[in-house]
């Protein structure tokens, strides 16, 4: 039986809409083996965060370590990693195990507007991180900290694409769900070479705490199972579009996704769920 996985090296999220909680529902309804290595743990609901408590970078490698020496992965995700220190470790311990298969989702800012990352950390996002991506995942305020440019047209993320892919990152996905100006919501893929548009309906809620996270996790796990990144990208698209839809009402501030509303419509669509 080849069973396909993934890790997630990100932080934890009490409220279960973002960090490795989403990560985690969104590798098991795509038909992978989720693994973690937990950054930080968090407090917080969908109110916001209330706490941040990061973990050493000793821990975070000791994880990792776990990880590569039994059971191994087919591709693995980065999300809140904190800090320099962290950003470091997690490198490492990336190149040592030769991974290629790489999706970094560059967490900067919570919903709530919370900082995620540490400014001093940006550098070393660049310096060490993005070298080893296969897909890095910036929306537009985090490809703006990345690049120092402002975004606001189509051509400025072509251009912020681009600059991100000078770090070393294989593929670049600017995703447009920031930009409220446009009707649709549009991302952006970049492989070096082509500019690949993925368009869907505008979902007006306020509940999409966790979209990133999830949208790179679904990248990973069809990455994960051999797909390409366009694909991937493809996949992940209709995944974060159902999760969205399907709106789960919890909380009083800015709720979670529906990570079962991808697998509920597939099934409704193919005559096979009730």
């Amino acid at each position: 039986m080849d069973v396909r996985k993934a890790l997630t090296i990100a932080g934890s999220d009490s409220g279960g809409g973002a960090g490795i909680q989403a990560d985690l529902k969104t590798f098991q309804e795509l038909g992978v083996f989720g693994m973690s290595a937990l950054t930080a743990v968090t407090a917080q609901n969908t109110l916001g965060v209330q706490a941040v408590y990061p973990m050493t970078k000793e821990a975070v490698a000791a994880q990792i370590d776990s990880i590569g020496a039994d059971m191994g992965t087919n591709a693995v995700k980065t999300g809140m990693l904190f800090s320099s220190e962290i950003i470091r470790a997690v490198s490492e311990k990336i190149s040592q195990n030769q991974w290629e298969k790489v999706i970094v989702d560059p967490v900067m800012i919570a919903k709530g507007g919370a900082s995620l990352l540490q400014m001093e950390a940006i550098e070393a996002l660049k310096k060490y991180l993005l070298p080893l991506a296969w897909v890095v995942t910036p929306n537009i305020p985090e490809a703006e900290v990345l690049t120092g440019m402002t975004i606001t047209t189509i051509d400025d993320r072509k251009e912020a694409a681009e600059r991100i892919m000078d770090f070393g990152a294989k593929h670049v996905v600017v995703k447009g769900g920031h930009d409220e100006e446009m009707e649709d919501a549009v991302d952006l893929l970049y492989d070096g070479t082509e500019f690949y548009y993925f368009d869907s309906k505008r979902i007006l809620t306020r509940n999409t705490h966790g979209t990133g996270c999830t949208f790179s996790a679904a990248i990973t796990a069809e990455v994960a199972k051999g797909s390409n990144v366009y694909e991937a990208v493809a996949t992940a698209k209709e995944f974060i579009q159902a999760a969205i839809e399907a709106d789960l009402l919890i909380g009083a501030g800015h709720g979670p996704t529906n990570h079962w509303a991808y697998n509920r419509k597939r099934g409704i669509l193919n005559g096979t769920n009730e």
